[in-house]
Formats: C-alpha cells, sequence, structure tokens
C-alpha cells in the first residue's frame, strides 16, 4: 500500500463540503459511504487505508459512539477566527452595525481591521494566485482543468479549451503554519472578557 498524501486543513474542510452536499443529493453516493463511515466508526478502518467498494452484506451494529464536542472537532478554525480577533478586531469589525457610521469612520475602522488581518495571513498562511496573469488579462482554460481552481462565469457553451477574461486570479494556499491547538484551552472562547480594575 502506498503513503497517501495528508490533506491540510483546508483541503480536508473543501472535502467535507463537497461530500456533505453530494451525499444529500445522491443517494448511491450516500449509500456507499455509509459501510465506510461505520467501520471507521467500529475503529476497523486505518487512517489512509483505501476505500474499498461496498459489499451487500449488513455490516455489523457499531458500538456506541461518543460524538467529539463540535468545538473540538472545528478547533483549528476556531484557533484562526481568534486569531483574526486578536490581531484585527475582525469579529468587533463584523458585528458592528456599521449602516449608522459615516463612511470616513467605516473606512477607518476598515484599515485597522485589514491592516492586522493582513497580517496575521501573512504570518501563517502562503497565499499564490491561482493563475498568474493579471484581472483583465485574456486567458486559456485548457480540456481537462481543474474545477476546483478555476471556476467559469458567462456564456459556458461548447468544450474546452476557452477563452475569456481573467475577472479573478484566485488564491491558493501553498503552507500553513498554523500553532497546535492546545487540549487545555477552550477553542470556543474567540476573545475573552476584559474588565479593567481600578
Amino acid at each position: 500500500m502506498t503513503d497517501q498524501p495528508s490533506l491540510s486543513f483546508f483541503a480536508r474542510l473543501w472535502l467535507a463540503l463537497v461530500c456533505f452536499w453530494r451525499i444529500w443529493l445522491d443517494r448511491s453516493f450516500a449509500q456507499a459511504v455509509l459501510p465506510v463511515r461505520q467501520a471507521d466508526v467500529a475503529g476497523r478502518l486505518p487512517t489512509g487505508a483505501p476505500v474499498a467498494e461496498p459489499t451487500p452484506a449488513a455490516p455489523p451494529a457499531p458500538p456506541p459512539v461518543v460524538a467529539v464536542p463540535p468545538e473540538r472537532e472545528h478547533a483549528s478554525a476556531l484557533q484562526l477566527l481568534a486569531m483574526l480577533q486578536r490581531e484585527g478586531r475582525l469579529i468587533d469589525f463584523l458585528q458592528e452595525d456599521v449602516a449608522a457610521f459615516p463612511d470616513e469612520d467605516v473606512g477607518a475602522a476598515a484599515r485597522i481591521v485589514h491592516e492586522g488581518c493582513r497580517k496575521l495571513v501573512r504570518q501563517y498562511l502562503t497565499l499564490e494566485p491561482v493563475l498568474p496573469q493579471s484581472e483583465g488579462d485574456r486567458v486559456q482554460v485548457p480540456a481537462g482543468f481543474d474545477a476546483q481552481r478555476i471556476r467559469l462565469t458567462g456564456n459556458v457553451a461548447g468544450q474546452p479549451p476557452y477563452n475569456g477574461a481573467l475577472k479573478h486570479h484566485g488564491w491558493v494556499t501553498t503552507a500553513v503554519t498554523l500553532p497546535s491547538t492546545s487540549p487545555a484551552m477552550d477553542p470556543r472562547v474567540l476573545a475573552p472578557a476584559e474588565v479593567e480594575l481600578s
């Protein structure tokens, strides 16, 4: 058996979203996934093992499962959100009703949020454009293109290769260096309350 490549957090998140909707919309896909899930819950599926086609025999009933709390399952995403709050006050900005403020005040606040969040993203994530061309340039989309990396809009007809104007170059993460989450910390606490004593 060959070693399976390890998937980044964002690759796993994308796979979860795709599978979530496919399970809802495709009964045969859901039936194919169920035995794999039951085998995983029963502890019989090692990480990275190849997935076999489901057998017609009914699998044995799995033992009771202790569910992982959602905050532990999504600890990495919550940690990233907490860091964006700490460095750029992102949550404060998003929770504020900015409609009542003048544009100058919103712009000044957005500048502070942008500076802090940009610093954090550059510290922990390496980002590159999906396509190297500038927005507005003409690009060719070849046959067999990756639909996760390139989304076609406008008048999509016929077969690739396609030619069109680049509206957004996209982003792809090439490296993630987020710190590991401590099991002693409650990942639900995105920002502690601050109390100044007098």
